[in-house]
């Protein structure tokens, strides 16, 4: 374990403690840091930037992770199947999560732009003369993230989905099958009970990974349209690397990792994760 442990103390406790530090103090990258006190802080709670980037944050949060659970969970149960049609459709399908977030930014605003993009050439078919322009409309930029991140994460959830869905005991759906339950039935009764553990797990690898969606904001609408999409972690760049307010974008980056945490031990809290047990108990 002691490789694990250096590993985690030297890359994940410390620059930790190095940021608490930071944002403290007033610097931007030249010189020494200056101990200011709590002014980061007091201006950070008083930003009206800040708390509305906070608003956004949780709504994208919201949005990709009812698209998110909705789509894994059907592609996850659906890919348990035996059938050969289905394990090849699924290895086609998780070929997005081979790909880094940059790439897959860069793609999709290759294929969202306006003037180049599939919008340019199909989009007057909807009836639209200027086309659907999703990038310049504030609903449509928040949808656009919500489609990209969908696509390249889905395949993840999908495959924890899938490998739960497919540790359930077929005695289960024998029974079912015997007493003449539908195939929705045996879904609400039988499949989703069984994968609580797994909807817990992904919903908190969810909700605490949009806390860090920074890339694909920065290359894909880049705070756009008119600061629609400036969620925290992209304000916390800004401020960081572009206005050199290292300080301050410490703070901002602490508070982030207070949410994350706070938000992972809600949810292992109220949905009772702790205290649960095995779904194949007593089978």
């Amino acid at each position: 374990m002691l490789p694990a442990a250096l590993f985690f103390l030297f890359f994940a406790v410390f620059p930790l403690v190095l940021v608490v530090f930071l944002s403290f103090t007033d610097w931007n990258a030249v010189g020494d840091p200056k101990f200011t006190g709590t002014d980061n802080w007091r201006r950070l709670f008083t930003s009206h930037d800040v708390l509305s980037s906070l608003g956004r944050t949780f709504f994208l949060s919201a949005l990709c992770w009812a698209t998110q659970t909705v789509l894994s969970m059907g592609i996850g149960v659906w890919s348990a199947g035996k059938q050969r049609n289905r394990a090849v459709l699924s290895a086609i399908f998780f070929v997005p999560l081979l790909l880094s977030a940059a790439a897959v930014a860069l793609t999709w605003r290759s294929v969202l732009d306006p003037n180049f993009g599939l919008d340019a050439s199909f989009g007057h078919w909807l009836g639209r003369v200027d086309g659907l322009n999703l990038l310049g409309r504030d609903a449509g930029a928040l949808a656009a993230i919500v489609l990209v991140v969908s696509w390249q994460f889905v395949p993840f959830h999908a495959l924890l989905y899938q490998s739960a869905a497919r540790n359930i005991p077929q005695s289960l759906y024998d029974a079912a099958t015997i007493d003449g339950a539908s195939r929705w039935g045996m879904f609400r009764n039988i499949t989703l009970p069984q994968l609580r553990n797994t909807i817990v797990t992904s919903s908190t690898i969810m909700i605490v990974g949009s806390l860090t969606y920074f890339e694909t904001v920065l290359l894909l609408t880049d705070g756009g349209p008119g600061g629609a999409t400036r969620v925290l972690p992209y304000v916390m760049y800004r401020t960081g690397f572009t206005n050199y307010e290292l300080g301050y974008a410490s703070a901002i980056a602490t508070v982030l990792v207070l949410l994350g945490t706070g938000l992972s031990l809600l949810i292992v809290r109220f949905s009772g994760f702790a205290s649960m047990r095995s779904t194949l108990e007593g089978m």
